[in-house]
């Protein structure tokens, strides 16, 4: 568990949805809500002004939208994860979702630990998808899952097996304190790493990474 307070910033057009979210937030130990927005140009104006660790953005808000507003946050607030919270599943938006920045997609129909979970590890460097997210990301992937394994097989064949090592952990979900600890391993030699593999993959965040990880088999068995 992480020792220091986590900040959140909530943002969603729908008030009683921001209360039963902020409701679900605050039953996790160390986590405090800091700021809420109604639309995503305020979400970008108040994570400026309160910098939190992480943005739990809806993604269909007016003025702009969350997927616009990730996009801009990844830009001005790099140091801020973005996770979007929603309760569309479809496909398109799961790819906007991850290519405009977002270290991670939960849906609102999802398990209250999920969410809570989910906010303590973009926190703490790592990425989340929800379950049902991630089954339609790979099922999205199984046609031609062979060729695009043989390509993702490909692109890792020149990360070093330390860094094959410990993408295959960032794949399983792990932040980088966890993948410390299994690997005995110090965190700022993880963060190397992790910083090594995504510019030697050419991809933006953790996510992306993940996903390659699994297209390529290096997700170690849970």
């Amino acid at each position: 568990m992480m020792s220091r307070t986590v900040t959140v910033l909530l943002a969603d057009d729908e008030a009683l949805l921001r209360a039963g979210v902020r409701a679900v937030l605050t039953t996790g130990p160390g986590i405090e809500v800091v700021a809420e927005a109604a639309d995503g140009r305020e979400a970008v104006d108040l994570a400026l002004r309160h910098r939190p660790d992480v943005c739990l953005l809806d993604i269909r808000m007016p003025r702009l939208d969350g997927l616009g507003a990730a996009a801009e946050l990844a830009r001005v607030l790099p140091g801020t994860a973005v996770v979007m919270l929603t309760t569309f599943s479809e496909d398109a938006y799961i790819a906007d979702a991850l290519s405009s920045g977002a270290a991670g997609f939960l849906l609102k129909s999802g398990d209250p630990r999920e969410l809570i979970a989910g906010v303590r590890a973009v926190a703490e460097g790592g990425a989340c998808l929800s379950p049902t997210v991630a089954r339609r990301v790979l099922a999205h992937l199984g046609d031609g899952q062979l060729t695009r394994g043989a390509a993702a097989r490909a692109r890792v064949a020149g990360l070093t097996a330390r860094e094959r090592e410990v993408l295959g952990l960032v794949g399983a979900g792990l932040s980088n304190a966890e993948i410390a600890r299994r690997l005995f391993l110090v965190e700022g030699t993880v963060k190397g790493y992790v910083s090594a593999i995504l510019a030697g993959l050419g991809v933006r965040n953790r996510v992306q990474a993940a996903i390659l990880a699994y297209e390529a088999g290096l997700v170690p068995a849970s």
